[in-house]
């Protein structure tokens, strides 16, 4: 059995990489995914502003040790992902490379993806993550909690993502990855205020654009906006 599961996770981990290295080449392609049901679906956003009253404290791909504390100041958006998600692979290599195009140049803005399996993604796992999509450890953190309980917690009591599920079924191991979770992408204020949640890749998926075909186009833009509204703010004043 123990076998079995290394052959599923190097056949997955095969799959993500070649999904990154696809997204690199085609940067503005945003393809089909079957993705888990769309949970949040149909309207422009998911409403969810309330304030970050917790700490947490990781590791990024570069060995720094950094903490959501040290977001403070900056404008961010935060997503669930783990190193052989196929459906990260896809949102990484579309949406989030698109805005680290779009505002990469500006030293306030950050993006933060913690896996949901630091006990399986480590430092080494992160480093060549980050490196297949050219992210820049201080712009662009590919992070690790070190502790799977205390991780999940976190990403679904203190920044309220959907609950975290272990997959059990060896051929959805194959085929999705250990952890079913949530693809949304939180925007973060400067005060550590989560402002919205926006789930393109639910839009994006087949079961979305069957829904609502201009979703995800309107998602996107409504996210940018706001991400400019953010950025422009303290420049204002």
């Amino acid at each position: 059995m123990k076998g079995k599961i290394v052959i599923i996770y190097g056949l997955v981990a095969v799959v993500s990489v070649g999904l990154l290295i696809f997204f690199m080449r085609v940067a503005n392609a945003v393809p089909e995914s079957e993705l888990p049901p769309a949970k949040d679906v149909g309207a422009a956003k998911v409403e969810t502003f309330f304030p970050i009253e917790e700490n947490f404290e990781m590791v990024r791909q570069d060995g720094e040790k950094v903490s959501i504390e040290d977001l403070r100041g900056k404008v961010t958006v935060l997503t669930e992902f783990f190193a052989v998600c196929p459906h990260c692979a896809v949102r990484n290599g579309s949406e989030l490379r698109e805005l680290v195009k779009l505002y990469g140049d500006d030293a306030d803005f950050r993006l933060v993806c913690i896996s949901v399996d630091p006990e399986t993604d480590g430092l080494e796992e992160l480093k060549a993550y980050g490196e297949v999509l050219g992210a820049k450890p201080e712009q662009w953190w590919f992070a690790s909690g070190g502790e799977t309980a205390a991780t999940h917690r976190y990403l679904e009591e203190v920044l309220r993502f959907f609950k975290i599920r272990e997959r059990k079924d060896p051929l959805d191991i194959q085929s999705n990855g250990r952890y079913a979770h949530d693809l949304g992408l939180l925007l973060i204020d400067r005060d550590l205020n989560v402002v919205g949640k926006w789930p393109l890749a639910d839009a994006r998926s087949e079961e979305g654009r069957s829904r609502d075909p201009q979703l995800y186009e309107r998602l996107k833009e409504d996210l940018h906006q706001h991400i400019e509204k953010q950025l422009d703010h303290e420049r204002a004043q």
